[in-house]
Protein backbone atom coordinates (compact mmCIF):
# COMPACT_ATOMS: atom_id res chain seq x y z
CA UNK A 1 0.00 0.00 0.00
CA UNK A 2 1.15 3.75 -0.44
CA UNK A 3 1.84 5.75 2.24
CA UNK A 4 -1.13 7.80 3.54
CA UNK A 5 -1.05 11.12 2.87
CA UNK A 6 -4.34 13.45 3.91
CA UNK A 7 -4.86 16.77 4.53
CA UNK A 8 -8.14 17.62 6.38
CA UNK A 9 -9.84 20.68 6.50
CA UNK A 10 -13.73 19.63 7.10
CA UNK A 11 -15.72 16.80 9.41
CA UNK A 12 -15.54 14.88 6.64
CA UNK A 13 -11.61 14.90 6.45
CA UNK A 14 -12.05 14.83 10.17
CA UNK A 15 -13.90 11.46 9.83
CA UNK A 16 -11.39 10.16 7.53
CA UNK A 17 -8.61 10.76 9.39
CA UNK A 18 -10.17 9.45 12.37
CA UNK A 19 -10.76 5.92 10.98
CA UNK A 20 -7.12 5.67 9.50
CA UNK A 21 -6.06 6.74 13.61
CA UNK A 22 -8.16 3.91 15.31
CA UNK A 23 -6.46 2.32 17.83
CA UNK A 24 -3.20 4.45 16.87
CA UNK A 25 -0.53 4.19 19.75
CA UNK A 26 1.97 6.77 21.01
CA UNK A 27 4.37 7.98 23.79
CA UNK A 28 3.16 11.10 25.78
CA UNK A 29 6.88 11.81 24.71
CA UNK A 30 5.75 11.72 21.35
CA UNK A 31 3.20 14.69 21.45
CA UNK A 32 3.88 18.27 21.49
CA UNK A 33 1.65 21.49 21.65
CA UNK A 34 4.23 24.62 19.81
CA UNK A 35 1.97 27.65 21.34
CA UNK A 36 4.18 30.15 19.30
CA UNK A 37 3.50 28.23 16.01
CA UNK A 38 0.11 27.51 17.15
CA UNK A 39 0.47 24.35 15.94
CA UNK A 40 0.02 20.65 18.07
CA UNK A 41 2.20 17.43 16.67
CA UNK A 42 2.35 13.89 17.31
CA UNK A 43 3.95 10.85 16.00
CA UNK A 44 1.93 7.78 16.36
CA UNK A 45 2.07 4.05 15.75
CA UNK A 46 -1.13 3.57 13.35
CA UNK A 47 -2.90 0.48 12.81
CA UNK A 48 -3.16 0.02 9.08
CA UNK A 49 -6.61 -0.65 8.87
CA UNK A 50 -6.92 -0.30 4.99
CA UNK A 51 -4.74 -3.05 4.20
CA UNK A 52 -5.92 -5.38 7.21
CA UNK A 53 -9.04 -5.07 5.19
CA UNK A 54 -7.47 -6.10 1.75
CA UNK A 55 -5.06 -8.99 3.31
CA UNK A 56 -8.89 -10.00 4.67
CA UNK A 57 -9.48 -10.41 0.98
CA UNK A 58 -6.77 -12.59 0.23
CA UNK A 59 -7.30 -14.54 2.87
CA UNK A 60 -4.13 -13.13 4.34
CA UNK A 61 -3.46 -12.65 8.19
CA UNK A 62 -0.54 -10.54 8.19
CA UNK A 63 -1.36 -7.35 10.54
CA UNK A 64 0.97 -4.14 9.62
CA UNK A 65 1.50 -0.90 11.48
CA UNK A 66 3.04 2.44 10.09
CA UNK A 67 4.84 5.17 11.99
CA UNK A 68 2.54 8.20 11.00
CA UNK A 69 3.00 12.06 12.25
CA UNK A 70 -0.45 13.98 12.68
CA UNK A 71 -0.38 18.03 13.09
CA UNK A 72 -3.45 20.71 13.48
CA UNK A 73 -2.21 24.32 12.72
CA UNK A 74 -4.07 27.06 13.53
CA UNK A 75 -4.19 25.99 17.47
CA UNK A 76 -5.54 28.49 20.13
CA UNK A 77 -4.88 26.22 23.42
CA UNK A 78 -4.14 22.95 24.23
CA UNK A 79 -5.04 20.93 27.44
CA UNK A 80 -4.94 17.03 28.86
CA UNK A 81 -7.45 15.34 30.53
CA UNK A 82 -5.75 12.36 32.79
CA UNK A 83 -2.13 12.22 31.24
CA UNK A 84 0.47 13.11 32.92
CA UNK A 85 2.79 14.76 30.53
CA UNK A 86 5.35 14.07 32.89
CA UNK A 87 5.60 9.96 32.11
CA UNK A 88 7.13 10.23 28.64
CA UNK A 89 6.93 6.63 27.67
CA UNK A 90 3.20 6.16 28.96
CA UNK A 91 1.78 4.76 25.97
CA UNK A 92 -2.01 5.94 25.07
CA UNK A 93 -4.36 4.27 22.69
CA UNK A 94 -6.29 6.61 20.44
CA UNK A 95 -9.86 5.63 19.94
CA UNK A 96 -11.12 8.98 18.08
CA UNK A 97 -10.93 12.35 16.68
CA UNK A 98 -14.10 14.48 17.59
CA UNK A 99 -14.93 18.05 16.58
CA UNK A 100 -17.32 20.42 18.21
CA UNK A 101 -18.08 23.62 16.64
CA UNK A 102 -18.24 26.60 18.77
CA UNK A 103 -18.42 29.80 16.53
CA UNK A 104 -17.95 28.40 13.20
CA UNK A 105 -15.31 27.83 11.87
CA UNK A 106 -13.74 27.63 15.26
CA UNK A 107 -14.19 24.68 17.34
CA UNK A 108 -12.60 22.33 19.88
CA UNK A 109 -10.45 19.18 18.14
CA UNK A 110 -10.78 16.21 20.85
CA UNK A 111 -7.86 13.13 20.45
CA UNK A 112 -10.09 10.62 22.95
CA UNK A 113 -7.77 7.82 24.39
CA UNK A 114 -8.33 4.56 26.30
CA UNK A 115 -8.85 4.88 29.95
CA UNK A 116 -11.05 8.08 29.48
CA UNK A 117 -8.06 9.80 28.44
CA UNK A 118 -7.95 13.13 26.03
CA UNK A 119 -6.24 15.86 24.59
CA UNK A 120 -8.65 18.90 23.60
CA UNK A 121 -7.26 21.32 21.39
CA UNK A 122 -9.23 24.54 20.87
CA UNK A 123 -8.87 26.08 16.95
CA UNK A 124 -9.90 28.66 14.92
CA UNK A 125 -10.39 26.26 12.33
CA UNK A 126 -9.84 22.30 11.33
CA UNK A 127 -6.72 22.28 9.79
CA UNK A 128 -4.45 19.00 9.87
CA UNK A 129 -2.00 16.48 8.50
CA UNK A 130 -1.97 12.83 8.52
CA UNK A 131 1.24 11.47 7.16
CA UNK A 132 2.96 7.96 6.91
CA UNK A 133 7.23 8.49 7.81
CA UNK A 134 8.17 5.43 6.74
CA UNK A 135 7.56 1.47 5.51
CA UNK A 136 5.12 -0.56 7.29
CA UNK A 137 6.30 -3.62 9.70
CA UNK A 138 4.10 -6.59 10.48
CA UNK A 139 2.53 -7.45 13.65
CA UNK A 140 1.07 -10.46 15.14
CA UNK A 141 -1.86 -8.05 17.15
CA UNK A 142 -4.94 -6.92 15.41
CA UNK A 143 -7.08 -4.87 17.96
CA UNK A 144 -10.19 -5.98 19.21
CA UNK A 145 -12.94 -4.15 19.84
CA UNK A 146 -16.38 -5.55 21.70
CA UNK A 147 -18.66 -5.62 18.35
CA UNK A 148 -15.68 -7.80 16.95
CA UNK A 149 -16.93 -11.45 16.08
CA UNK A 150 -15.00 -14.16 17.54
CA UNK A 151 -16.02 -16.93 14.99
Amino acid sequence: MADLKLIILDQEDLAVMSAHLQDAVLRVGDIAYQAQDKRFAAVANRFDWEGDIKAKTQRKKKHQRRRSGLRFERVLAARTLRIDLSKSDDVLSLLAVTFEETDAPAGRLTLNFSGGMAIELDVECIEAELRDLGAAWATDFRPLHKTDRTS
